[in-house]
């Protein structure tokens, strides 16, 4: 009997081999103005990038300040350390890659055919509001590509607008981190913003699953995931969108 994992698995590499993903990374190291430190989270970078880079996706880095970003401490406690954690820190060529991303003004979204940003606190102070972050979604979006974020990372999508003028995230189904994960991290009067409620004040259709669950939706390019849990699934929409944009191409 066929092995159909590993047909699957083919497939996919021969379809996806010219794929490119930018993948974006906070460079906020600063919980607020509580002293704590934040970042992204481990989990949300490393299990989408190699469940990418699986299936031949080459992967870019970049940041808005350029070099290492900063990593949120929590996520690399002994509790939340998971196979793609475990990877991620053994993974020397990875570790060079994220020393050296790429300024966000430096990029061109015409050289790749997706963008995704991972989560963690981070992107609540700079990804949501820089001009270059903004720009990309923009640019992405509007040209036909997709669009990935997960759990803190949507906070991205927020500032940035269809070609028609309107909210990116207006009349979509959309999903973040939630207002309930929010509070049970005891984090809500210190986030600059609760994405879950600007998604619905924007005209997104929020929609989300149980708490710390895997959940994602896409709907057209848009591609969210809930939480750290979500980071898997999330990519995995992500590698779906870029298999039916490479078969269109093709």
């Amino acid at each position: 009997m066929p092995n159909v994992s590993l047909n699957l698995t083919l497939l996919l590499q021969t379809i996806l081999r010219t794929m490119r993903v930018l993948c974006v990374l906070t460079s906020n190291s600063q919980l607020g103005k509580t002293g704590a430190k934040t970042g992204f989270w481990i989990e949300e970078f490393a299990a989408p990038y190699y469940a990418l880079t699986n299936h031949g996706v080459e992967v870019t880095l970049a940041t808005p300040k350029g070099g290492m970003p900063p990593i949120d401490p929590k996520s690399d406690l002994p509790e939340n350390q998971l196979e793609a954690t475990k990877r991620f820190h053994e993974d020397e060529a990875l570790q060079t890659l994220l020393k050296h991303t790429t300024p966000l003004s430096k990029i061109n979204a015409e050289e790749f055919d997706a963008i995704f940003f991972p989560g963690g606190h981070g992107p609540l102070w700079d990804l949501h509001s820089d001009a270059d972050s903004i720009r990309l979604v923009e640019e992405f979006y509007n040209s036909g590509k997709p669009v990935g974020a997960v759990c803190h990372g949507p906070t991205a999508l927020l500032n940035a607008r269809k070609s028609n003028g309107e909210p990116l995230v207006k009349g979509h189904k959309v999903t973040s981190f939630s207002n309930e994960e929010e509070e049970a991290m005891e984090l809500t009067k210190v986030v600059p913003h609760s994405i879950e409620t600007r998604m619905k004040e924007l005209g997104g259709h929020y929609v989300k699953g149980e708490s710390w669950s895997d959940f994602s939706v896409r709907d057209g390019l848009l591609i969210t995931g809930q939480n750290p849990a979500s980071s898997v699934s999330t990519a995995e929409e992500l590698l779906k969108a870029l298999g039916q944009q490479s078969r269109k191409a093709a």
